[in-house]
């Protein structure tokens, strides 16, 4: 990939390796994400999505390959460089992650405060406005434990986002959520892709893959299989592995 495609996207990941102990679950992976883009990654469990996403928020150690944000590297970032980086990149998790102790206001300003500084009324003003986006005005002063899973989720989302990132990753966000409550936190993540996030997605939600994404990846032990737009690896994909997978999560 040459230094002029790197510097026209938001986000690049370059040959990226990582292995736990004598199992290798990336195995050279590469991904361009453009500004304002939505990817989503596919793929059985196990195949390295959630580790891929785990590496571009630093949050794992990736043991070769390169990942660059706007064109800058930082997969060696150490300290207030690396913090920097991860104020610029959002990540949303299949569990909740959510204070449990403190009220959902609180949740989402105190990331503001601490890390960034952010006086106390201004941070309770950008929490309000987001939980007001996300449909949970009125559960400002509601501790974790008195909310829906699907409602936490949209909390962990809006807290996510209180950090202004540039990039939001999202990993399999609506797994552990009942049914119905599935389609309340999709609805909040279209709407950030109408609204221009960019955006990598690893997710089991194939109707949110091939509707809102501009790319869909699909892995498979520690690799990209394919990758394409929506309609074309949904409806004629390349690969057997990949219309294996599709026929089976499609038509299970």
């Amino acid at each position: 990939m040459t230094g002029e495609a790197q510097n026209a996207s938001k986000l690049t990941v370059t040959d990226l390796h990582k292995r736990f102990g004598a199992l290798e679950v990336l195995r050279g992976v590469d991904l361009v994400v453009p500004a304002g883009a939505v990817i989503s990654i596919i793929g059985p469990s196990g195949s390295g999505k959630s580790t891929l996403l785990r590496c571009v928020n630093r949050l794992e150690e990736a043991d070769a390959g390169e990942i660059a944000l706007d064109g800058m590297p930082i997969t060696r970032l150490r300290g207030r460089d690396l913090d920097a980086v991860r104020r610029r990149i959002g990540m949303v998790f299949q569990q909740f992650n959510l204070f449990p102790h403190r009220t959902v206001l609180d949740n989402l300003t105190m990331a503001q405060r601490v890390v960034s500084g952010v006086p106390r009324r201004a941070a309770e003003d950008r929490a309000r406005s987001l939980l007001d986006r996300v449909g949970l005005a009125e559960k400002a002063h509601e501790l974790p434990g008195r909310l829906s899973g699907g409602q936490q989720q949209r909390v962990a989302i809006a807290r996510a986002l209180a950090m202004d990132p540039e990039v939001m990753l999202f990993d399999e966000v609506t797994s552990a959520l009942d049914p119905e409550l599935v389609t309340d936190v999709l609805d909040v993540m279209r709407r950030l892709a109408e609204g221009g996030m960019t955006m990598v997605v690893v997710t089991h939600e194939m109707s949110f893959a091939r509707d809102v994404s501009d790319e869909v990846l699909f892995m498979d032990q520690g690799v990209v299989v394919e990758r394409g737009d929506p309609a074309t690896v949904f409806t004629a994909p390349a690969h057997e592995r990949t219309r294996r997978f599709l026929d089976r999560v499609l038509h299970p």
